[in-house]
């Protein structure tokens, strides 16, 4: 885990952005000797967001059981006018 102040944060914006763009990553920000921010990857930030919503993880697992049991469909089937 990276940490940083909110004063070396602001100082050195450009270079964090781009650590956490790189690296794929979040970066701590405390502020008065507190935790109080995260800046984070958009990659990581969407797949929290998606995993914060219960019917979507849900979906996710519904669909591994069917796979499990077979439950699957073939190109034809899908696509069949190619």
């Amino acid at each position: 885990m990276k940490y940083a102040t909110a004063t070396t944060l602001r100082n050195n914006l450009s270079a964090n952005l781009d650590l956490v763009e790189n690296i794929r990553d979040f970066l701590l920000v405390s502020k008065r000797g507190k935790l109080t921010s995260a800046l984070v990857n958009i990659d990581l930030f969407e797949e929290l967001l998606e995993l914060a919503d219960k019917s979507y993880v849900d979906s996710i697992k519904t669909a591994r059981q069917e796979y499990e049991n077979g439950e699957v469909f073939n190109m034809d089937a899908v696509f069949p006018e190619l």
